[in-house]
């Protein structure tokens, strides 16, 4: 099992910061190495020559027989053993080690009876100068990538607040708000470069205006079909009534009835659709307005109260939430139905064989149904719509030994500050 990382560490803004400090480290170590070694040859290269030219100079004064210059000498004392070896072998070599605890560049060549002539010079100013200069290097590289990390996380913060603000409007949009727009400044002024973030806002903003026009022309259409249908199917109820009894009248009227029914149902959710519906809020004891769905609905229902509670609701709403609910877990499923409340929670079951694997994932969708079920498919439909317009949220799943489970939490009143 891999290391977990936080979740900040996956933003974008933290890994553009590690991506430019890491390679601003690099670039200013590569820098830093290169100038380093380019001030230090030069500086040694100089060290070098000015110890040789007093080195020759030692040795034309030694051969003539004159006295040594200050600083140079046969085998002097400090005088490195390796640089010794080179010079008493005959070579001229220049070193640097420290002498008296400073800095010295040693230059040495051959004199008589194996010995080996040498000068020293003082190499501690240019020792202080290189560490003068690597000092300046690396705080100078501290300060660019201090600099460089804040201009970058400046810039990158921008595009990642652009990106978040266009996926709230996305979640916005997956959740119902087809208002919702991004409308990135960058989009509504061609004049200006249009980046990626506002391409993709312009892409988001595109796809919520089409999706919108589709649903609201299915939400007309709706509309539109159930009213066209309501006078004809008046008349049509007319004309059954007056049909002499027997069993086609019978199934006429049913028909007519199954008819008048759904289209009823597709102007409740046509309305619904609109948004615009508003509950008349009232106080309800659940559990008697539980009871009341069941026995209005003429089922063998099981209501069970573990523990009543007083809801803020519209009583025609949820009464019209929990009756589609109980209807279709008689049409739909299986015996025994029980309609449980537990505070403002109520959960109907009934023990068939359970909701459609899309509809637990999806909830319903209207004109859906499936295996072999008989129906339209918009009682549950509406009961979420009845649902949303309350505020409560409808929950489906199966439940572990079998059956539907639909659960509403109906939202509760804020408890009341007692002044006194």
């Amino acid at each position: 099992m891999g290391l977990a990382l936080p979740r900040w560490a996956g933003t974008l803004a933290v890994k553009s910061a590690a991506f430019i400090t890491v390679m601003c480290c690099a670039l200013a170590a590569l820098l830093g190495v290169l100038v380093h070694v380019s001030v230090t040859d030069q500086t040694v290269s100089q060290a070098r020559d000015q110890a040789l030219s007093r080195l020759a100079d030692a040795t034309d004064a030694y051969q003539a027989g004159d006295a040594l210059r200050p600083g140079a000498g046969v085998d002097p004392p400090g005088l490195p053993a390796p640089l010794r070896r080179l010079a008493v072998s005959g070579k001229r070599a220049t070193m640097v080690s420290s002498q008296d605890g400073r800095p010295t560049m040693w230059a040495a060549g051959p004199a008589d009876g194996h010995r080996a002539l040498a000068v020293r010079v003082d190499y501690g100013q240019q020792s202080r100068t290189i560490e003068g200069l690597d000092t300046s290097i690396l705080w100078s590289s501290v300060l660019a990538i201090g600099v460089t990390v804040l201009v970058g996380l400046f810039a990158v913060t921008r595009v990642t607040r652009r990106l978040h603000g266009t996926a709230r409007v996305a979640r916005r949009i997956s959740a119902g708000d087809l208002d919702a727009r991004v409308n990135d400044p960058r989009t509504r002024d061609p004049s200006r470069p249009q980046d990626e973030v506002a391409s993709v806002a312009a892409a988001l903003d595109g796809m919520a205006a089409s999706l919108q026009g589709k649903l609201l022309s299915e939400q007309r259409f709706t509309a539109d079909v159930a009213h066209e249908l309501r006078t004809p199917l008046t008349g049509l109820h007319a004309a059954a009534e007056l049909l002499p009894p027997g069993r086609p009248t019978e199934l006429v009227r049913d028909r007519v009835a199954a008819l008048r029914t759904l289209t009823e149902d597709l102007l409740e959710i046509s309305r619904l659709d609109t948004g615009r519906e508003t509950p008349a809020v009232d106080t309800e004891e659940l559990g008697a307005l539980a009871a009341r769905v069941v026995r209005a609905s003429g089922t063998d229902t099981d209501v069970r109260v573990v523990r009543d509670a007083r809801v803020e609701t519209d009583r025609r709403r949820l009464e019209r939430v929990l009756g589609n609910l109980v209807a279709n877990a008689h049409k739909h499923g299986r015996g025994p139905v029980v309609v449980t409340v537990e505070g403002p929670r109520v959960t109907v079951r009934d023990h068939g064989e359970g909701y459609p694997e899309y509809l637990v994932v999806h909830g319903p969708q209207r004109f859906r149904t499936e295996g072999g079920a008989r129906g339209h498919g918009l009682g549950l439909t509406i009961a979420v719509g009845q649902a949303e317009v309350l505020g409560a949220r409808l929950c489906f799943s199966n439940a572990a030994d079998g059956g539907a489970v639909a659960s509403l939490t109906l939202p509760t009143p804020p408890p009341q500050t007692v002044r006194t």
